[in-house]
């Protein structure tokens, strides 16, 4: 007879072939996995079209519900035009500039740019799945279904400034062709690689100083803009009084205020990006007359929108001087993260806890890197974010790209640096 602790106590572990060989054991309620095919799939033609047409036609669609409703905020009557100024618009997003009545305006609001960024991504989710790609580890075949998205969409801009062009409205169909090719196929290779897995096949030959600097560098660069989107509206909150006054001077009355709120909510992204330049020293101009930087302000003509409501007034005094050393904190944060991320105690295919060993010459490398990262993230980011409205004189806004993304560099690759450092000491002093 067998013993209670013969059946309780522990049995040797089954080989291989006696596992191979148990039944397979299905639950009721789960569903059965199935393998996903190696190829296969749609055309890729088919695909790219299809996902990048829906993808385009839920921007546009966003477009002309705005222009509807600034039409109607002044009182104007729909008469079919605002296809025409919603589809210049969606362009106009992607960095096209138009040739108006009133002159070039060469200024992209970036919340219809991100949702457009945001909707291209999943085109290129949807290409790669579409292709049969998925899970598959390659990385030609995403770059292959994001070419495919990029060059549809660029047709697509191609033949929608051909068509609305104008006299009154020009926009160049080449330039157009050009910039959507290019943001369809970068937005797009983001949500392809994420699918087919090419980042982790990415990652395998890559050097892990390089892995964590680019990592480091770009949350060091969204950590920056994010405390520029946080400066805006503190700004505006503590200059109210002042905005309030301009959003009710608008024209139009309360149906003036709607349309001049969705002008300053689709800049809104524009403007975060001006405060985090103005944190990292370079500062922004709006227009010849106005520069705006911690050492000083000149105030010259602005247009009267509420949002422009928290342009500082003068340099900054006493404890205000605190900000600018905001981005090397917010450098000096990201790299503990890194070192947390890497010095991170990790379980063991056994159970145990294993403490990584300190390589801090990788550690202080990949730091040094995110410098060059986190400024080329901040550079772009400007270089969207400004333009020009030219209404019969120069009239440039935003800032600097090369200015800031220099001084992107310099702040959040040394409070990287720091950061290491400052967590090789505290090692040193437990151990």
């Amino acid at each position: 007879m067998t013993s209670s602790q013969d059946v309780i106590g522990p049995q040797p572990r089954p080989t291989d072939d006696e596992l191979a060989a148990m039944p397979t054991v299905r639950v009721p309620w789960q569903r059965p996995r199935a393998r996903r095919p190696a190829g296969g799939g749609a055309p890729l033609v088919v695909a790219a079209l299809v996902n990048t047409l829906w993808a385009t036609l839920l921007c546009v669609a966003v477009m002309i519900a705005l222009v509807l409703l600034g039409r109607i905020s002044l009182g104007q009557r729909p008469n079919g035009a605002e296809i025409t100024v919603a589809l210049a618009g969606w362009l106009l997003a992607h960095g096209v500039p138009i040739k108006a009545g009133i002159g070039q305006i060469g200024l992209a609001p970036l919340t219809v740019g991100l949702l457009a960024a945001w909707r291209l991504n999943r085109a290129g989710v949807h290409t790669a799945r579409g292709i049969g790609a998925r899970d598959s580890g390659s990385v030609s075949k995403a770059v292959v279904a994001a070419t495919a998205v990029g060059m549809v969409y660029g047709i697509f801009g191609f033949v929608t400034a051909l068509v609305i062009s104008k006299p009154g409205m020009e926009l160049s169909p080449l330039r157009a062709a050009a910039h959507l090719l290019v943001i369809g196929a970068l937005a797009a290779l983001i949500g392809s690689l994420r699918t087919t897995d090419g980042v982790r096949t990415i990652a395998r030959v890559t050097p892990v100083p390089i892995r964590d600097g680019v990592r480091t560098g770009v949350v060091g660069a969204l950590m920056v803009l994010g405390a520029g989107a946080g400066l805006t509206g503190l700004a505006v909150a503590l200059n109210g009084v002042e905005a309030v006054q301009l959003f009710r001077a608008f024209p139009s009355g309360a149906a003036g205020q709607v349309g001049v709120t969705l002008v300053c909510l689709a800049y809104a992204p524009n403007r975060a990006t001006w405060a985090a330049a103005y944190l990292l020293g370079p500062g922004f101009v709006i227009g010849s007359g106005t520069i705006v930087r911690a050492g000083g302000v000149v105030v010259g003509e602005m247009p009267p929108l509420p949002v422009l409501a928290g342009v500082p007034n003068g340099s900054l005094e006493g404890p205000g001087w605190l900000l600018m050393a905001l981005p090397v904190l917010l450098g000096l944060a990201s790299g503990l993260l890194l070192v947390r991320r890497r010095l991170r105690p990790r379980r063991t295919r056994s159970g145990d806890m294993v403490v990584p060993e300190a390589r801090w010459g990788r550690l202080l490398a990949a730091a040094a890197l995110s410098g060059p990262v986190a400024g080329a993230v901040v550079g772009l980011a400007t270089l969207a974010s400004s333009g020009r409205l030219d209404g019969g004189q120069a009239f440039p806004v935003g800032a600097v790209a090369w200015q800031t993304a220099s001084a992107g560099t310099v702040a959040i690759g040394l409070g990287a640096m720091l950061g290491v450092i400052a967590s090789v000491g505290r090692r040193r002093r437990t151990s």
